[in-house]
């Protein structure tokens, strides 16, 4: 542990989010990108060190360990990355033995040294304060590298307090059944804003076939599904009527087959 780790865990009462929070992001994808996450955390934290020296050895490491980490396989740019680190390391470690952090201005320095050292949910926390959590959800979503996935949904989900593997389902979701008209992935959207979309929801939307509903029978489906009890009562009645008590009750307890099936008594 050098200095900076003390300064970082005094100012751990003040930043959002947790080294454990932040290391989430890590577990929930096996295509975590090092070289990504690395280069974004560099972009955002570089241009919060105040001293332009001190600033201008940070590029210069950032930029030999992300050409490494995009090349891995290259032994002479693994001793060249080892190196720029351990001298940047050590000039700021002397800067803040001379002083506070503080008043050295080294705090981003530091997290940029956690970032540069693989250590990416470390600096995400030291760095937090310093350039906000919006700017790092979208360097951690980025380097996630999903296919389908429906990144912004996911930040606002996270923005909005959702846990790291909640907010990444929910955008594979909905970047898996794109295809849905848009009415319907509003609901998915919504149910995933409110931390109520499971696996079960999903099969029994995709199986429901939503997608062939008309323009009418799109929009009484969306109300059935909010929770429209006027509407629901009428169409529970009207289930009754045609013989399907069992529907009517699975209708009133939210069941998603038979909000379908109830969307589609309506004529095309």
């Amino acid at each position: 542990m050098y200095p900076g780790l003390a300064i970082a865990a005094q100012a751990s009462r003040n930043r959002g989010h947790s080294t454990e929070w932040w290391a989430q992001f890590q577990e929930v994808s096996d295509r975590f990108d090092a070289a990504s996450v690395t280069e974004g955390l560099a972009d955002a934290i570089i241009p919060k060190i105040p001293s332009p020296l001190l600033r201008r050895e940070a590029e210069i490491a950032a930029e030999v360990v992300v050409l490494y980490l995009n090349k891995a396989a290259s032994d002479e740019l693994a001793g060249r990355s080892r190196k720029a680190v351990d001298r940047l390391v050590a000039t700021v470690s002397r800067l803040t033995e001379r002083s506070t952090a503080e008043e050295a201005g080294t705090d981003a320095a530091y997290a940029l040294c956690h970032a540069l050292e693989g250590r990416w949910a470390d600096a995400a926390a030291e760095a937090e304060p310093l350039v906000g959590t919006q700017a790092l959800l979208r360097v951690f979503v980025k380097a996630l590298r999903l296919e389908r996935f429906d990144m912004s949904l996911a930040v606002r989900l996270l923005r909005a307090g959702q846990q790291p593997d909640i907010a990444v389902q929910s955008g594979l979701v909905v970047g898996k059944y794109a295809w849905w008209p848009a009415w319907l992935i509003k609901i998915v959207t919504e149910r995933a804003m409110a931390g109520t979309l499971d696996d079960d929801t999903i099969m029994a939307l995709d199986r429901c076939a939503y997608a062939e509903l008309s323009p009418a029978q799109a929009r009484m489906a969306r109300r059935l599904l909010n929770g429209d009890e006027m509407l629901i009562d009428g169409a529970a009645f009207r289930l009754e009527a045609m013989g399907e008590p069992r529907a009517a009750a699975k209708l009133r307890e939210g069941d998603l087959t038979a909000v379908a099936l109830a969307a589609r008594l309506i004529p095309l």
